[in-house]
């Protein structure tokens, strides 16, 4: 069966309705946006969750639309059969109606502000661009020279940073109609400046232009901005009247963007994958947007894409890997056992309570736990299970929201706590292991088993890579893991690269009591007897195999040992 195209990527309306791509109708937005008549829209969501889409429907359905020779172009047939056409003429009316003004500050991720500025002046002079055809207006030759010099980037830092104002009166007095600015992606680089080290140079710039634009601006219709956070007024938004915050946690908009639970039921449905949908609610739903259920959409979208080529594909990590986890590996960095006792409660599947606050600026983000918190829970690490308010203070109850998250907590941050436990100084731990010491390797062992974390239920497997991990290094050895040997598969062991030096093999057991801990590790080593574990490392030519048998119980453990040493 031929299915339409899916829009992996496709972020532009028109390449979207025109290519035949599939399409979920969020055209009432446009509705709910001028229900509102908020004069400065800020909509802060997710990275993938189809800002930059909404914003270019945005930009086809309102606006008065010109070639680059100056020819009117119409766009109402990109619209046909969609929801917003059935509103009636009060919403109808805007359409075609305004010039638009709009901009990605995206590419201002660079690594250093000359180049990060000469980025957005860039963008700013290709808005230039698209709208020269007002040159052939009636305008003042000196209006005129100012707007070829930004158009050709020739012009200083004051006119660029006073560009968007400058463009949207040179459009009201073409149009003799009031503008809409559209501004997507507004905080990346200011995220990028931070993490660069030039933050306060941006943010006066981002300020300076912002300002002018969206404050004192007489030809302003409304503006609406997307990003990942709200910042704090004071830091870019000094003095705008009143801006519109629509965050997750904003009762209006929830539908607007991601995928509702009946859009991805409609979408498995229609490419012939109903039976995938519970596997792909467990792994992209659970976002709650206002009152509204939502799953993500770039990974809804890859999902469906990889499953039509091969129906028994593995769900896939998409939105996981489609960013660095800087923010993430950011709270590892800092994180106390405190911190590590709620992240071991979030990956077993728990919730944890942190007071919430929307209005902060990046320099602030690294500077408490409370503010990383916070970045994580509206960048889409978690997801709001509950809340409440006391004493001024608004409190969200955090959970992971569904399977891809957590592969990001069990992947990325328990391997970054055990890289961090791999690059202390294990060699008393080392030492422990060749001299047959098990008081001391029980030590090592837990006081490690402390510092990283864990999943609470405490798999086998769990404690397989951390030892793993933790043995990785020791001198003139190599770690093993799982091989066929006997009659079964040992553990781990450790091979030396002289033959004349002992092997070391471990086998793993799990308690589910404290009690049973001592009798759990001798049957791990009668276990390794038994199942002639060392048979195969006596065939190859070692002359001796040293045995631990482990036990673990949370994070505490039993070493026992057998063997010469």
């Amino acid at each position: 069966m031929e299915y339409k195209p899916l829009p992996v990527g496709v972020d532009n309306f028109e390449k979207l309705i025109t290519g035949g791509y599939y399409f979920i109708d969020k055209t009432l937005f446009i509705k709910e946006l001028l229900d509102k008549k908020g004069d400065v829209n800020l909509f802060t969501r997710p990275r993938r969750f189809g800002k930059t889409l909404n914003l270019s429907m945005l930009q086809y359905f309102f606006e008065n639309r010109y070639d680059k020779r100056g020819k009117k172009q119409e766009t109402e047939f990109l619209f046909d059969g969609m929801k917003i056409m059935s509103e009636g003429e009060k919403y109808l009316v805007h359409m075609g109606k305004y010039p638009v003004i709009s901009l990605s500050l995206k590419s201002g991720k660079q690594a250093d502000f000359e180049t990060a500025y000469i980025m957005l002046c860039r963008q700013i002079a290709g808005e230039y661009e698209r709208h020269r055809y007002i040159l052939d207006g009636d305008m003042p030759q000196k209006r005129k020279e100012k707007f070829q010099k930004i158009m050709d980037e020739e012009a200083e830092y004051a006119l660029f940073a006073d560009s968007l104002k400058f463009l949207s009166e040179c459009l009201y007095d073409y149009f003799e109609t009031k503008v809409i600015v559209l501004i997507d992606e507004y905080d990346v680089p200011l995220e990028n400046a931070y993490m660069r080290g030039f933050y306060q140079q941006m943010v006066d710039f981002i300020r300076s232009l912002f300002e002018s634009a969206l404050k004192t601006n007489d030809c302003l219709e409304f503006a609406v901005m997307t990003g990942c956070l709200r910042l704090a007024k004071e830091s870019i938004f000094t003095g705008l009247n009143n801006p519109e915050i629509n965050s997750v946690l904003s009762t209006n908009y929830g539908e607007a963007f991601g995928f509702l639970e009946e859009e991805a039921m409609k979408l498995c449905e229609d490419y012939g994958l109903s039976d995938k949908y519970v596997e792909l609610k467990e792994w992209y739903d659970g976002y709650i947007f206002g009152e509204a259920d939502v799953y993500n959409p770039w990974s809804t979208i890859r999902y469906i894409k990889d499953h039509l080529a091969k129906k028994s594909a593995f769900p896939e990590p998409y939105w996981a890997n489609t960013s660095g986890n800087a923010v993430v590996r950011s709270l590892i960095d800092r994180a106390d056992r405190g911190v590590k006792d709620e992240l071991e409660t979030l990956i077993a599947g728990g919730t944890v309570e942190k007071p919430v606050h929307e209005d902060i600026t990046y320099d602030e983000i690294y500077k408490s736990m409370d503010n990383l918190w916070n970045f994580m829970f509206f960048t889409g690490y978690f997801r709001k299970a509950g809340e409440r308010f006391e004493d001024v203070q608004r409190y969200v109850t955090l959970e992971i929201p569904n399977q891809e998250v957590l592969y990001i907590f069990k992947n990325k941050v328990m391997g970054w706590f055990q890289e961090e436990i791999r690059n202390r100084n294990r060699q008393k731990l080392f030492d422990a292991v060749v001299s047959g010491d098990t008081v001391v390797m029980k030590q090592e062992i837990r006081g490690m088993l402390y510092e990283t974390i864990s999943i609470m239920h405490f798999y086998e497997s769990f404690y397989h890579g951390f030892l793993a991990g933790i043995l990785y290094g020791m001198e003139s050895y190599t770690v093993k893991s799982n091989r066929e040997s006997g009659n079964g598969r040992t553990d781990l062991y450790l091979r030396p690269a002289f033959f004349d030096q002992p092997v070391y093999l471990f086998e793993f057991k799990r308690a589910l009591k404290v009690q049973e801990m001592e009798k759990k590790a001798e049957e791990a080593l009668a276990q390794i007897r038994e199942k002639k574990y060392d048979a195969e490392l006596k065939e190859m030519g070692y002359a001796e195999v040293i045995k631990y048998g482990i036990c673990f119980f949370g994070k505490d453990c039993v070493v026992k040992r057998e063997g010469r040493v």
